[in-house]
C-alpha cells in the first residue's frame, strides 16, 4: 500500500469505529480496547494466514512419524499464535446475526491465549463485548465489517502502522491521560535508530503500549538480523495499557516481559547494571513522589536525588531526574540509553544540576536532540531526546543536535519526521561514532528511490504533448465540421467571444527534448563511494530541474487550452454533441496531475540526497551551524555550566537564506523600518477610528 492508501484506510476505519462510539453512547476510555482488540483479531488472523499453509505442509510431513508436532506447536513456532477455526475472522465476520457475536469473539480470543504461555494469559478484552452489544447489537458487527476492509495482503508493517494510529487517536480523544500510554512512531524510530539495539535486553521502566520495544524488532528486521537477538522487560503501572502492550508483544511475536509496576516503588528485574538498552517516554514533571520511597534505592540516589536543600517535607521536587537515574543506572557497561525529557530539564538548577553535573562528568551523555513542537498528541511542552552511551570512545565530548526545524506537519497541530528525516538525523549520529558507511549506504537508498521513480515522468513527457495536440486538433477540426449545424443567433455569440480566432491560433507542441538519464539510470547503487555518489547526485539536480523548467512551460499552454475547452463546452456545444470525444481532455487533465505528482516524488529524493551530502560532504562528521554541534568539555562545562540546551551550541544558520551576517542585519533593519511605518499608520487609523465614534456618539 502507498503512504496515500494507507492514510485513506486509517482514516475511513477511524471515522467508522468513532461513529459507531458515539451512537453506541460508549466512552471513549470503554471503547479504546475493545477496538484495539479487534485490531488484534484481524492482525492475528493475517498473520496466520500468511504461514498456514507452511504449517499444514510441515505438519503432514512429519505426521505419524517420532518427529511429529502438533498443528498448535508449529504454529506458535512460525508465527507466535495458533488460530483455531472458531478464531478465524471470517467465521466471526460471518456469524449467523441469531448468535451473540460478542460470545463469539470472547471465545475466540479465550482460545487464542489458551495455547499461550502464563504471561500471555488474560490479556485480550475478552469481556468488553459485552456490554457493547447490550448498548448498540449493532456495532460490533459493524467494526468487524470495516476493518475486514484491510487488504488480506497487507504486511504485517501496515497492520502495525493502523495499530499505532488507533493508539494515537484515543491518546488524542481522551487528553493527558490517554496519552500516557502511547509516543509517536517516528520519534520512538529515532530512538531506536541511535542506540541500535540489535542484540540484546532491552528496558523501559515506563513501557506504555509497549511501542519502543515493537520498534526495535522492527529495525532488526530492517537490518536483517534475528528478532529472536532481543529480549524486552517492560513495566507500566496501569493495568489496561498492560495488557495493551502485551498484545503489542504477542501480535509481534516478541519475547520477553511485561508486567504492572510502580517504577518508584518497584523493581521487578532487579535493573541496576543489568540492560544493554534503555528507552523510555516517562511522564514529564510528576511532582507526587516521596523522598521515603526512593532515598535507601541505589537505582535512584547514586547521582543524587532531586531534593531541595534544607526542605523537611517528604517530598521530591520533580521526579524528571528519578527518571533519569534509573535510566543511566539500569545500564551495564556497555549499555546505550535513548529517552525523551522536557527541555526544562536539560537546564534545571539546584539538586538537579548536581545531578547533571555528576552525569556529564561521568561520561556517558552521548548526544542531545532538541525536537519540534507538537510532535506529542496530549502534550505541547518542547521535549529534548537524551542518549546516554556508557561505550562511547572520546568521553569528554557530547553532540548536540537542534531539529526543530525538522518536521513535517501533519495537520494543523501536529507534526512528525517522515521515514526520511528519521534516517538523516540518525546519520549525525552514526557519522559522530565514525559509521560513514551507513551515511553512504542512506545516500545510495534515495539515489535508488530516484532512480525507481525516474523513467515514468520521461514517458508522461511524451503522453502529455500527445494529449495536448490530439485536444488542439480535436477542437479545430470540431469547430470546421460543426459549423454548418450553428444558427445564426448562435453562430454571432460565437464569433462575438472570438473563440474561433483563438483556436485557430493554438498550435500543436513539438515533443520535449528531454534529459539524458543514461548515467543516473545505470549508476550501481551498491558502490558506496562519496566522489562517485556526488557525481550522480549533480546529474540528478540537473535532469530535476531539467524536467521542472519543461513542466513549466507546458502546464501554462495547457491551461489555457483547457480553459479554450471548457468555453467551447458551451458556445460549439461540445460536451452535448455525442460525436465528440472527450477522452483528451480527461488524459491531458491526468497528465498534468499525474506528472506534477511525480515530479515531486523525485525532488522528494533529490532533496533528501542534497540534504545529507550540502551538510556532511565528505561522509565524515562536521559541526553543521543551525543543526548540530560537537561540544568539548571546555564549552558544555566550563563556558555552558553544564547546560544540556543543544540551542546554547549549534547557533542560528544565517546562511540558509544565503546572506552574509551584515546582508541579514541590513535585512533585519530594512523590515523594522517597514514595521514601524506600518505601527505609524496603525495608530493614525485608531485616532481616526475613536474621533469618528465620538463623533457619532455625540449626534445621538
Amino acid at each position: 500500500m502507498t503512504k496515500e492508501e494507507l492514510k485513506k484506510l486509517e482514516d475511513n476505519l477511524w471515522d467508522s469505529a468513532n461513529t459507531l462510539r458515539a451512537t453506541g453512547g460508549i466512552k471513549s476510555a470503554d471503547y479504546a480496547v475493545p477496538v484495539l482488540g479487534i485490531i488484534f483479531l484481524r492482525f492475528a488472523d493475517n498473520k496466520y494466514a500468511v504461514v498456514e499453509d507452511d504449517i499444514k505442509k510441515e505438519y503432514e510431513k512429519h505426521k505419524g512419524t517420532r518427529a511429529e508436532v502438533s498443528m498448535e506447536k508449529l504454529a506458535i513456532k512460525h508465527c507466535g499464535l495458533y488460530l483455531s477455526a472458531e478464531s478465524r475472522y471470517a467465521y466471526l465476520l460471518n456469524l449467523p446475526k441469531d448468535q451473540s457475536l460478542a460470545t463469539a469473539i470472547k471465545k475466540a480470543m479465550e482460545d487464542i491465549e489458551s495455547h499461550q504461555d502464563a504471561q500471555f494469559q488474560d490479556i485480550l478484552p475478552t469481556d468488553a463485548y459485552a456490554q457493547i452489544e447490550a448498548n448498540n447489537a449493532e456495532i460490533l458487527p459493524e467494526l468487524l465489517k470495516n476493518f475486514s476492509d484491510i487488504p488480506k495482503n497487507a504486511s504485517g508493517d501496515v497492520f502495525g502502522k493502523i495499530y499505532e494510529y488507533f493508539l494515537g487517536k484515543f491518546a488524542l480523544s481522551e487528553g493527558q491521560k490517554g496519552g500516557e500510554f502511547f509516543t509517536p512512531t517516528s520519534v520512538v524510530k529515532f530512538i531506536v535508530e541511535a542506540i541500535e539495539p540489535y542484540k540484546g535486553k532491552i528496558f523501559d521502566p515506563a513501557c506504555g503500549s509497549g511501542g519502543m520495544f515493537v520498534q526495535s524488532a522492527n529495525f532488526i528486521e530492517k537490518y536483517h538480523k534475528n528478532r529472536d537477538a532481543i529480549r524486552v522487560y517492560g513495566q507500566e503501572h496501569e493495568q489496561s495499557t498492560v495488557k495493551l502492550a502485551k498484545m503489542n508483544l504477542l501480535v509481534n511475536n516478541l519475547k520477553g516481559e511485561i508486567r504492572k509496576a510502580n517504577s518508584y516503588e518497584d523493581d521487578c528485574y532487579k535493573s541496576e547494571n543489568q540492560f544493554d538498552f534503555v528507552m523510555a517516554n516517562p511522564p514529564f514533571n510528576v511532582k507526587g513522589v516521596k523522598e521515603s520511597t526512593v532515598k535507601n534505592d541505589t537505582r535512584f540516589t547514586h547521582y543524587g536525588l532531586p531534593k531541595a536543600k534544607g526542605k523537611k517535607d517528604d517530598k521530591i521536587t520533580d521526579a524528571n531526574y528519578l527518571w533519569i537515574s534509573l535510566f543511566a543506572t539500569s545500564l551495564n557497561d556497555k549499555g546505550r540509553a535513548g529517552f525523551v525529557m522536557p527541555n526544562s530539564a536539560s537546564d534545571a538548577r539546584n539538586s538537579e544540576y548536581e545531578i547533571r553535573k555528576k552525569l556529564v562528568d561521568s561520561g556517558i551523555v552521548d548526544c542531545m536532540v532538541s525536537i519540534p513542537s507538537n510532535m506529542f498528541y496530549t502534550v505541547t511542552l518542547p521535549a529534548t531526546l537524551w542518549f546516554f552511551d556508557k561505550q562511547k570512545q572520546d568521553k569528554e565530548k557530547i553532540l548536540f543536535i537542534d531539529a526543530r526545524s525538522v518536521y513535517t506537519q501533519i495537520d494543523r497541530a501536529h507534526r512528525e519526521w517522515s521515514e526520511e528525516q528519521v534516517q538523516n538525523l540518525a546519520c549525525i549520529v552514526k557519522l559522530r561514532r565514525g559509521e560513514g558507511d551507513v551515511f553512504l549506504q542512506t545516500v545510495a537508498d534515495y539515489i535508488e528511490k530516484f532512480q525507481e521513480n525516474l523513467s515514468t515522468p520521461l514517458a508522461m513527457f511524451t503522453g502529455y504533448v500527445e494529449q495536448y495536440n490530439a485536444l488542439v486538433l480535436g477542437l479545430q477540426n470540431y469547430a470546421n465540421e460543426s459549423k454548418d449545424k450553428r444558427k445564426a443567433d448562435k453562430q454571432k455569440v460565437l464569433d462575438d467571444s472570438g473563440l474561433l480566432a483563438r483556436l485557430d491560433v493554438c498550435e500543436a507542441l513539438k515533443s520535449v527534448k528531454l534529459p539524458n538519464v543514461k548515467n543516473i539510470a545505470s549508476f550501481d547503487v551498491a558502490l558506496l563511494d562519496n566522489d562517485k555518489q556526488h557525481t550522480v547526485a549533480k546529474e540528478i539536480a540537473s535532469t530535476l530541474e531539467s524536467l521542472q523548467e519543461s513542466i513549466k512551460t507546458l502546464t501554462p499552454k495547457a491551461t489555457v487550452l483547457l480553459a479554450l475547452f471548457k468555453e467551447g463546452e458551451k458556445l460549439l456545444r461540445v460536451k452535448g454533441d455525442k460525436s465528440w470525444d472527450a477522452g483528451h481532455k480527461r488524459g491531458l487533465e491526468s497528465h498534468m496531475s499525474l506528472l506534477k505528482e511525480k515530479l515531486d516524488v523525485l525532488s522528494y529524493w533529490e532533496s533528501n540526497i542534497a540534504w545529507l551530502q550540502s551538510r556532511f560532504p565528505e561522509a565524515k562528521y562536521a559541526d553543521v551551524l543551525g543543526l548540530c554541534k560537537l561540544a568539548d568539555r571546555e564549552e558544555y562545562a566550563d563556558e555552558q555550566d553544564y547546560s544540556l540546551n543543544a540551542g546554547r551550541y549549534v547557533g542560528i544558520a544565517l546562511e540558509e537564506d544565503n546572506l552574509t551576517e551584515e546582508e541579514f542585519k541590513a535585512l533585519l533593519l530594512e523590515k523594522h523600518e517597514v514595521l514601524m511605518g506600518l505601527n505609524d499608520e496603525a495608530h493614525l487609523i485608531e485616532k481616526s477610528i475613536d474621533k469618528n465614534v465620538n463623533i457619532l456618539l455625540s449626534n445621538k
